[in-house]
């Protein structure tokens, strides 16, 4: 059985092996995103900064959103000794490593040098993951494509209970040099898989199929499936990454805050990752995206009645209900990414799907704190839930459209 065929075939021993390198990549992603942006900014709202200021922070993630502005150079140039795809992943992971080495230096740095530094690290992980993306897209099947975001998501849902889980309930112990240089390591170490992956073998064959498929009208629908995302992004966004917040103001103990959103979150994610792949096979895109929206907009309904009456017990069991609801939507969403980005710039295509929808769901990100804290939570809840089903709403649509689409073509 050949390479390629082993990536067609499930199971087998080959597919996994072929999984692992987009696996441990998306651990580092996961620990690094998870350690820099997210434990960060929940300690500084437990010191007493404004739920104002934590928004802002959330600036930290504007390489991801930005890549569809560098993302043809990805696609247009090949950097010298390794394949296309893994000259670039290789390259931009191994220069994250260098800045995080030196970042490790830095905790008594003026805090602009520290975001400064944070930010060329997300542009190095941003850039690395379009790279990734668009190996996807040109040397996997697009039927096992949910298999690999299954490995995808739960790399990244691991490395995120590393990074906001196990690395902030250890910095008191550790400190600040000893915990970046530990992400430091961690990336270094799940760089080594991707490198034994045989790109141009499985290029060859499953990029041809691919380039077929471009025509004119796929790329005019582009612009309308980054807006279609662009609104899921930020209704989720909006509804669920303030929960920890909200936790915090309802008075529970910050233990059990970054235990639920953090460490037991990253582990509903991975288990609902690990699983989605198979469940999208089994009953479809669409059924999938169907049951888990409803999911996170009753937990956004439980979590309204918890600040509502002040109930903490309420609102983490919410936050619980929320996560596990939130995990059966990452892999048939990335999935239809996948499928929309197919063409002769995935890298571009991707960027522009995930990325410029990641940024038009920035300002909402950002100011979501604030808004929350000048209404008030219950308030706060109740505008998001109707936002958050037209949002599913029209999702739900675009990817019924695209596959009632392959159907007549089939």
């Amino acid at each position: 059985m050949s390479a390629s065929e082993s990536v067609a075939g499930w199971p087998g021993s080959a597919l996994l092996l072929r999984l692992a390198p987009f696996f441990c990549l998306s651990v580092t992603f996961g620990a690094t995103l998870g350690f820099l942006a997210s434990g960060a900014p929940l300690i500084l709202r437990v010191r007493g900064i404004d739920l104002a200021e934590v928004g802002l922070l959330q600036l930290i993630n504007l390489p991801v959103g930005l890549t569809f502005l560098w993302a043809g150079v990805v696609d247009r140039f090949r950097l010298p000794l390794l394949p296309h795809r893994l000259g670039w992943i290789v390259g931009m992971q191994a220069f994250g490593i260098a800045l995080l080495a030196v970042l490790s230096f830095g905790e008594a740095w003026p805090l602009p040098a520290l975001f400064g530094l944070a930010l060329a690290i997300f542009f190095c992980l941003a850039t690395m993951d379009v790279a990734l993306e668009a190996l996807v897209v040109e040397t996997v099947e697009p039927e096992r494509r949910p298999y690999v975001t299954s490995a995808k998501l739960g790399g990244a849902s691991l490395g995120g209970i590393v990074g906001t889980g196990m690395l902030i309930a250890a910095y008191d112990r550790l400190g600040w040099q000893a915990v970046v240089l530990s992400v430091a390591g961690l990336n270094a170490l799940c760089l080594l898989p991707i490198l034994f992956y045989p790109e141009p073998t499985l290029r060859r064959r499953a990029s041809t199929a691919v380039r077929k498929k471009l025509d004119f009208a796929r790329l005019r629908r582009l612009g309308g499936r980054v807006g279609v995302l662009g609104l899921y992004f930020a209704a989720l966004f909006a509804l669920t990454s303030v929960n920890s917040f909200a936790l915090a103001d309802l008075g529970v103990p910050l233990a059990q805050v970054g235990l639920v959103t953090g460490s037991l979150a990253a582990g509903i994610n991975l288990a609902m990752a690990l699983v989605s792949g198979a469940l999208v096979r089994r009953f479809g895109l669409v059924p999938l995206v169907t049951v888990s929206a409803l999911g996170v907009g009753a937990s956004g309904l439980l979590m309204l009645g918890a600040t509502a009456t002040g109930s903490g017990g309420l609102g983490l069991a919410a936050a619980v209900f929320g996560t596990l609801a939130a995990g059966g939507l990452g892999v048939p969403v990335f999935t239809m990414i996948y499928r929309w980005a197919e063409g002769p710039q995935p890298a571009t295509d991707y960027a522009l799907l995930f990325g410029a929808a990641f940024f038009a769901a920035m300002p909402l990100r950002v100011a979501a704190p604030a808004l929350a804290g000048a209404v008030g939570w219950p308030a706060y809840f109740a505008l998001c839930l109707p936002f958050y089903g037209v949002a599913v709403a029209l999702l739900r649509g675009a990817i019924t459209r695209t596959l009632d689409a392959d159907r007549a073509a089939a």
